[in-house]
């Protein structure tokens, strides 16, 4: 076992201990009311525990006593979900979804009425009831999670399990779309908070860090107090119901001038910079932390918000830039060759290509080059692919778009979204194996200029025009 898989194992044991922990506190409350407590149930969810989920889900419904039997009631509900294997959960929201959906009669004879109602009162009327009548039942009981200890928490972990299940499952598909617009409502932009996080936070929460990070993964705690120095900082967005969750984060490198590669941001070796005597901030990677909010908007301007705060701490910074992945790069490129074939590459490219490769590679095509083990170690093969590898990119980038004119690319997207603008490609920039397998090592800077923000932004979301730099618009011509 590497030293990296050990140390990933053991953060992820004590993140599991937390949610032993949720279990313990969801039976205190359960128990603070009389019969709230149920038999466990198997943990395949059989026939007769599925007939005891009914009846403490309808208890659930009725609301009967006061706040704190409603909170047992629901705590319990909770407990049982949780203590159920895949199977079992499956069974869970199967249950839940198709028995606690909306009354479908019930909404057409409301219709009906609606259409026949005589005069403006008796139309109101029932226009409150078919509103009420609408609204299915499973969203009352998913509200009263809310009032639980992590109970936000804990559903935005059911729809991670959801968004697993609902593509082969039309019930659940509806159950699902239910769960993210409740979610949608309660992690509005303007509910969550933009927290710095330094080498002092509690330690859960640096765990918490090393667990999300999707973009260039940490491999020690060495490397996190590296990317938590002087030199850096790390932003994320907390909702006030999941105080010790970050939704998503950002992590920034202070330098001089715009980075073109992100080994050297990530040197553990290299000595800590002067923030002081830095002119450009560095975005090098952004994670969203919780599977179950994918789809829900966390990230739009929360690098214009980082921007804000970075300006105000630090006004002689001069350059917001990222240091971005490509990630669908190799993916599309692995597509057109088979596609295009030859037409891929231009008669020039060609030509060059055969004169930097010696005689065994030149009669090899660009997949095949691209195939070679470590190619991008291989000067020859490096230098006769950068040239067909950066015009491609800037194809990739700038001319696919998807059928409603987004780009393809889904980080592209984020930045564009965000007000950024296309401003330069670096060639073997990331040669991490995931780097490599996803972007060729290519990495692009977006630039963030604050007067061009909100401009950017309204261009490419009202238009789907993308901003790019000249030079880059030229590349993709080619």
């Amino acid at each position: 076992m590497s030293d990296r898989t050990s140390f990933l194992d053991t953060v992820v044991d004590r993140t599991l201990g937390n949610l032993r922990s949720l279990r313990t506190a969801w039976r205190d409350i359960a128990a603070q009311a009389r019969g709230a407590l149920n038999r466990a149930p198997r943990p395949d969810l059989s026939r007769d525990d599925a007939e005891q989920l009914r009846r403490q889900l309808r208890e659930c419904l009725e609301a009967r006593g006061g706040a704190v039997s409603a909170r047992a009631r629901a705590a319990d509900l909770g407990r049982t979900y949780l203590a159920l294997n895949d199977t079992g959960r499956e069974r869970f929201l199967k249950l839940l979804a198709q028995e606690f959906d909306i009354d479908q009669g019930a909404v057409a004879s409301l219709g009906e009425r609606l259409v026949r109602a005589d005069g403006d009162d008796e139309r109101r009327k029932v226009e409150r009831q078919l509103r009420v009548a609408l609204e299915p039942p499973r969203i009352t009981l998913l509200t009263q999670f809310n009032a639980l200890p992590e109970g936000v928490k804990f559903l935005v972990d059911m729809r991670a399990e959801l968004l697993k299940l609902a593509p082969r499952d039309r019930v659940l598909a509806g159950l699902e779309l239910d769960l993210k617009t409740l979610l949608a409502s309660w992690f509005d932009i303007g509910f969550l908070e933009l927290t710095r996080i330094t080498w002092d936070a509690p330690a859960a929460l640096l765990e918490k860090l090393i667990v999300y990070e999707a973009v260039h993964e940490i491999r020690s705690w060495s490397d996190l107090k590296n990317r938590l120095e002087a030199d850096r900082r790390c932003f994320a967005y907390f909702h006030p119901r999941m105080p010790e969750e970050p939704l998503i984060f950002v992590e920034v490198a202070l330098v001089q001038g715009m980075a073109d590669n992100v080994q050297s941001l990530l040197d553990e070796a290299a000595p800590v910079g002067d923030p002081a005597a830095a002119d450009t901030a560095i975005f090098y990677s952004i994670s969203n932390c919780q599977r179950g909010l994918a789809g829900i908007s966390l990230g739009d301007f929360l690098i214009k918000r980082v921007v804000d705060r970075l300006a105000a701490e630090m006004p002689h910074l001069k350059t917001y830039a990222t240091l971005s992945p490509i990630p669908g790069f190799r993916a599309w490129l692995d597509k057109r060759i088979p596609e295009e074939g030859e037409a891929l590459l231009g008669p020039a490219e060609r030509k060059a290509m055969q004169l930097l490769l010696p005689a065994d590679l030149a009669a090899q095509s660009l997949g095949d080059l691209l195939t070679r083990p470590r190619w991008h170690a291989e000067e020859p093969v490096a230098q006769a692919l950068k040239a067909p590898l950066l015009r491609l990119a800037a194809r990739y980038l700038l001319t696919e778009k998807t059928p409603r004119g987004r780009v393809l690319d889904p980080v592209a997207h984020f930045h564009l979204t965000n007000g950024a603008r296309m401003e330069r490609l670096n060639w073997l920039a990331d040669l991490s194996p995931k780097g490599v397998q996803q972007s060729a090592g290519i990495m692009i800077n977006y630039l963030y200029r604050l007067d061009e923000i909100e401009d950017n932004h309204e261009a490419y979301s009202g238009e789907s025009r993308v901003a790019a730099s000249a030079p880059l618009l030229r590349l993709a011509k080619t």
